[in-house]
């Protein structure tokens, strides 16, 4: 079975079983088709799939799940690279990619639970217009209740077996689902000493100052320049879009960096309305604008925006281990 149209379905699975119902079918039909396959799994249903799919397996691309989701703004950055590297075949003549992807729940925060709740909901704008098919299997023995009852939320359809599929009667638009997920935002963080004021050509001194701290902190060389990357960027759009002056906070805790630019705001500015999903989804590579926070969200770990006229906050958030 092929669909024209761009589908993202959750498989709601209660035993092995039920995994190889949902995802061999699909895998089979998708080869069969020409379309690309990627399959980014646990170990343990990796390993049923490639024995299910037989000689077949070669043709299918599996990726352990534990390696692709690291955070969910990149994780959504990887599949649209992948897809945009596989979406012709090597005649040029387009082709359809499909993705059985299953999220890593575990050892997740809250905080991190509903981003990447955010994440399964934007899949929906990132990939409308498309053609590919993304198949989220969810683990009914092992995950809490919420996040399956997420999965009806955030899927327009759902995986019924092979090739059965029913509408999701609870799913909610992107833009009203992101809208939830940013009324736990936590407060803007207090005044404190390690806080470094900015203003207009001051941008160095940010960049130091950061660089300084996170030396401090036994940042390793590699995530520590990605760090300052993602801060300057953030400064710089917080100059470019508010006030000319600011305060970038610096507070870190046993697992993150924590890296928070506010700003004054234009409130003597003309209101104007937040931009839909900043930064959260790719930018057009040949728009001449629009990049810098998609940047600054791919190479920091979590991200917050409160975007107001009288004064926006971003707060990035870094691991401290060496696989930042």
């Amino acid at each position: 079975m092929s669909r024209t149209r761009f589908v993202h379905q959750a498989l709601c699975y209660g035993s092995d079983d039920e995994f190889l119902e949902g995802t061999l079918t699909f895998a089979r039909d998708g080869l069969d088709a020409g379309d690309t396959v990627l399959a980014v799994v646990t170990s343990h249903n990796i390993g049923l799939l490639d024995e299910a799919l037989g000689h077949r397996s070669d043709e299918v691309e599996f990726v352990d799940a534990d390696d692709w989701y690291g955070s969910p703004s990149r994780t959504l950055g990887r599949y649209n690279a992948y897809c945009a590297a596989h979406d012709t075949d090597a005649n040029g003549r387009p082709r359809g990619v499909r993705v059985i992807g299953e999220p890593v729940w575990s050892d997740r925060t809250a905080f991190e639970v509903r981003e990447w709740m955010r994440y399964e909901s934007l899949l929906n704008i990132a990939f409308a217009g498309t053609g590919h098919w993304i198949l989220c299997p969810y683990d009914t023995r092992v995950l809490p209740v919420g996040i399956i009852r997420s999965a009806v939320r955030t899927h327009p359809e759902l995986s019924l077996g092979p090739r059965q599929s029913a509408h999701c009667g609870r799913y909610v638009d992107p833009a009203d689902f992101s809208a939830e997920c940013d009324t736990t935002r936590p407060p803007a963080l207090p005044a404190g000493r390690d806080d470094v004021p900015f203003t207009r050509g001051r941008s160095a001194h940010v960049r130091r100052a950061l660089s300084a701290y996170a030396r401090g902190l036994g940042v390793p060389e590699q995530p520590r320049h990605d760090m300052v990357t993602a801060v300057h960027e953030a400064v710089v759009n917080s100059l470019r879009h508010g006030g000319g002056r600011g305060v970038l906070r610096l507070r870190s805790d046993s697992d993150h960096v924590i890296c928070e630019i506010s700003d004054t705001g234009t409130p003597t500015g003309p209101p104007q309305p937040p931009p839909p999903f900043p930064g959260h989804l790719p930018p057009d590579p040949r728009a001449p604008s629009g990049h810098g926070m998609w940047v600054v969200r791919q190479l920091s770990d979590l991200a917050t925006q409160t975007l107001d006229p009288a004064g926006s906050v971003v707060r990035l958030y870094f691991r401290r281990n060496a696989t930042l």
